[in-house]
């Protein structure tokens, strides 16, 4: 198959590799910089062009959209219209996307939004504690993502790119990217509220702090720290159950479990995996994503995440920034 990257930027250029590694060799680039696009021809020896119309007379078999969330729709529109697969990055916006998920449907191509966490195994190994009931009941989860904004592309001033933008912030993105995952392990959340905003000295006209609370169908509640101000990144999840607790540090890499019936801490440790030089993330994740992508347009599996459910998370998304402007708690139905 024939795959077409849409932006070169540091998450096109991640598809690529993850594409080579899969040895799928027939790759393809589109990118308005010019810079972008040699950069990908000198470093992974694809073709490129400057246009998206040239792009598309090549004729690809799928899209891998990885341009900035705010453009992530025109291009998915335009692929489900010319009956081509797609994968797209991690969404920030729900307009446009029922129609969207309606005309993939009608034109029977596989529309894939990015779930990149599910993939992950230290996540994989808390599902299974969770749903194992190792730890009883679900009572609390609390969990913080932060980095430093400026270390995510320190070759790039953050108000270059999008994640220093007002519409398209680090921290908001996180806050869709972390409660996709959250869902998927815990069950579907019934209340939000949120505190939001700038409380650093970042040079960028963006939220830099997102704090929400809420409490999931269940019962349990949560509570999701995403901010782009801590100097050292981290990851930190804890679990509280009523017969047990979960630990899990993104940097370790380890999941600890604590169980009453043994008194006894367990700790899984994460495969070494390999990393880009400059990235926290190892590959891994974005790989097997693309693996689960590619064998559902050959037939073979069923891919993990739909435009439905997307859908229901930025809905989340919307009711947090709804949340703090209104200062009041949202239900959601």
């Amino acid at each position: 198959m024939k795959y077409l990257i849409v932006g070169l930027g540091s998450m096109g250029k991640r598809r690529i590799r993850n594409l080579q590694y899969l040895d799928e060799t027939d790759v393809i680039g589109f990118d308005l910089r010019k810079d972008r696009r040699k950069e990908s021809e000198e470093k992974y020896h694809i073709k490129t062009y400057a246009t998206i119309e040239q792009a598309m007379n090549q004729d690809p078999d799928a899209l891998i959209i990885s341009t900035p969330p705010d453009h992530h729709l025109e291009y998915q529109m335009l692929a489900a219209k010319n009956k081509k697969h797609f994968f797209s990055e991690a969404s920030m916006f729900r307009k446009g996307i029922a129609k969207l998920d309606k005309l993939a449907k009608k034109n029977k191509i596989i529309a894939a939004p990015s779930s990149t966490l599910r993939y992950n195994e230290s996540v994989k190994k808390i599902k299974e504690v969770v749903e194992n009931k190792a730890i009883g009941k679900v009572i609390l989860v609390t969990y913080h993502m932060g980095q430093y904004l400026p270390d995510w592309h320190p070759w790039e001033h953050i108000k270059d790119y999008y994640a220093g933008q007002t519409e398209t912030s680090a921290a908001k993105e996180m806050v869709a990217y972390e409660l996709e995952w959250l869902i998927w392990v815990f069950g579907d959340i019934k209340e939000i509220s949120c505190i939001k905003g700038k409380i650093s000295n970042l040079d960028a006209d963006i939220d830099d702090t997102y704090q929400l609370i809420f409490q999931f169908k269940n019962n349990a509640i949560g509570n999701l720290l995403s901010e782009v101000v801590s100097r050292t990144p981290l990851r930190v999840l804890r679990v509280v159950g009523e017969e047990g607790t979960i630990v899990w540090d993104w940097l370790e890499g380890k999941v600890k479990i604590y169980e009453t019936k043994t008194k006894k801490w367990t700790e899984y440790k994460e495969d070494k995996g390999f990393k880009e030089k400059g990235y926290l993330a190892k590959e891994n994740m974005y790989i097997d994503e693309l693996k689960s992508f590619i064998e559902k347009i050959k037939g073979k599996n069923t891919y993990s995440y739909t435009l439905q459910e997307d859908l229901k998370i930025l809905r989340l998304l919307d009711a947090a920034v709804e949340s703090s402007e209104k200062k009041r708690h949202i239900i959601i139905h």
